[in-house]
């Protein structure tokens, strides 16, 4: 198998079309022929083939809800998913890495409406996960993708691969994109805990400025509908945010966590929403 690329193929431009699976293998945009998710867990995902396999997708465009691997069996769904199965790791380490995924859709032929061809559709970034019961029952791992647009702040960060002796050193760029989304409201709520971590207690800062993140207990977008609320931010660090988003750890009702010990700090003039927390313990936490 071709060594895998992350973000961009030379030679694919949004909009082209693939007549079967195996040219667009063959142009190193999809490298599988059958899998829908082409990628690993250390790496992460290159790309995805959307082809309608899963009653639970959504595709809106710029806006994707996309289900991961396992669980079918002659194209039912017949047990649960997990976040172990290869494809659906290699997301999960796309969403946590920033990595770019290239989506293409499989499109029905109009001379031929039992065959697909497949169009690019670009660039998209994993921006949420969550293990939730699909349609059919069963427990499937779903992530929601958004369209990197060109004007977005996208890093080209140099890769030095090390050699042994005086042999060259190789330099490629690869392509990372990580989207923190900063409201005045968040502003407000990181103020009010003078940018200190509500899990940890943790105070980053430079020269007496303060960093912290604002993370939303019920994701904002279209697929969550979470409000830009005082009662659905909370004060994280990095670390904790990151954790928090990828569902390592959640927030029971009396403010303790569940995944990771302790219990979160609360301002007397910051009350929670019990329904966003709910919400986040049922959609966004993953037990292990």
């Amino acid at each position: 198998m071709a060594e895998i690329i992350i973000g961009e193929v030379p030679g694919l431009t949004e909009g082209m079309i693939f007549e079967t699976r195996i040219a667009l293998t063959k142009a190193g945009g999809h490298r599988v022929t059958q899998q829908g998710i082409d990628g690993n867990k250390k790496d992460g995902a290159a790309s995805i083939v959307l082809s309608g396999g899963y009653p639970d997708d959504l595709d809106s465009g710029d806006y994707l809800v996309y289900t991961g691997q396992g669980g079918q069996l002659n194209q039912k769904q017949v047990k649960d998913q997990s976040f172990e199965t290869f494809g659906n790791k290699a997301l999960l380490t796309s969403q946590l890495h920033g990595n770019p995924v290239r989506v293409f859709r499989g499109i029905r032929k109009e001379s031929d409406k039992n065959r697909n061809v497949y169009q690019y559709g670009g660039l998209y970034s994993v921006t949420g996960s969550s293990h939730e019961t699909g349609i059919e029952g069963f427990e499937m791992c779903r992530f929601i993708l958004e369209k990197v647009k060109p004007l977005e702040a996208i890093a080209l960060i140099p890769s030095i691969s090390l050699s042994a002796g005086n042999e060259e050193t190789r330099r490629a760029n690869t392509t990372t994109l990580r989207i923190v989304r900063d409201t005045k409201l968040s502003k407000q709520i990181k103020t009010l805990y003078n940018y200190t971590c509500q899990v940890c207690g943790i105070r980053i800062s430079e020269n007496t400025v303060g960093y912290a993140e604002a993370a939303h207990i019920r994701p904002l977008g279209s697929y969550h509908k979470g409000f830009d609320v005082p009662s659905n931010i909370i004060c994280l660090c990095p670390n904790h945010h990151v954790m928090f988003d990828l569902g390592i750890f959640s927030i029971n009702s009396d403010l303790t966590l569940k995944g990771i010990s302790g219990s979160l700090n609360q301002h007397s003039k910051h009350i929670l929403s019990t329904e966003s927390l709910a919400y986040h313990l049922k959609h966004i936490y993953k037990p292990k």
